[in-house]
């Protein structure tokens, strides 16, 4: 599925008044691991509180035990503290690394961000290396400043 069509698709999730926030980022998540071939994982991670890590929000794919991410840690804590997108090509040559699946290929990483303040971020793995390019991080962006519009809605 094309982007712009998924713009459409989220937008449209983002829009509807009869969901919860969380229910939003639920299918948000589950539209995007299904339409996408290689995002095999989608989840949302966010500040927890005033604490220094990250916690998982709503996700579609296999389970993880990552529910609670220290600031710093892996790609998600180092985005915490970065405040910058992380577009990884190849999970093993990360030293930082937290590996939640042994399938996991490669990673991309995108803080959101309500005024002007890192509260989390969404996380896709791929089980394809190099999966990710420009045209993602583009999107990701675009989905992550339309979720800010509602975030506490």
């Amino acid at each position: 599925m094309k982007f712009d069509i998924l713009k459409n698709n989220c937008l449209n999730i983002v829009e509807n008044n009869e969901l919860k926030f969380e229910d939003k980022l639920l299918e948000i998540c589950k539209i995007l691991k299904n339409e996408i071939a290689y995002y095999d994982w989608v989840g949302f991670y966010f500040r927890n509180g005033d604490k220094e890590e990250l916690i998982l929000g709503p996700y579609a794919g296999e389970p993880t035990d990552h529910t609670i991410i220290p600031f710093g840690k892996g790609i998600c804590g180092q985005v915490a503290v970065s405040n910058k997108n992380f577009v990884v090509e190849d999970v093993t040559a990360q030293d930082n690394y937290i590996s939640c699946n042994f399938n996991v290929k490669s990673e991309i990483v995108i803080p959101l961000f309500v005024d002007g303040q890192n509260i989390g971020q969404i996380d896709i793995d791929s089980n394809t290396l190099k999966a990710f390019g420009k045209e993602d991080e583009l999107f990701l962006e675009w989905l992550n400043s339309e979720i800010s519009k509602i975030y506490n809605s």
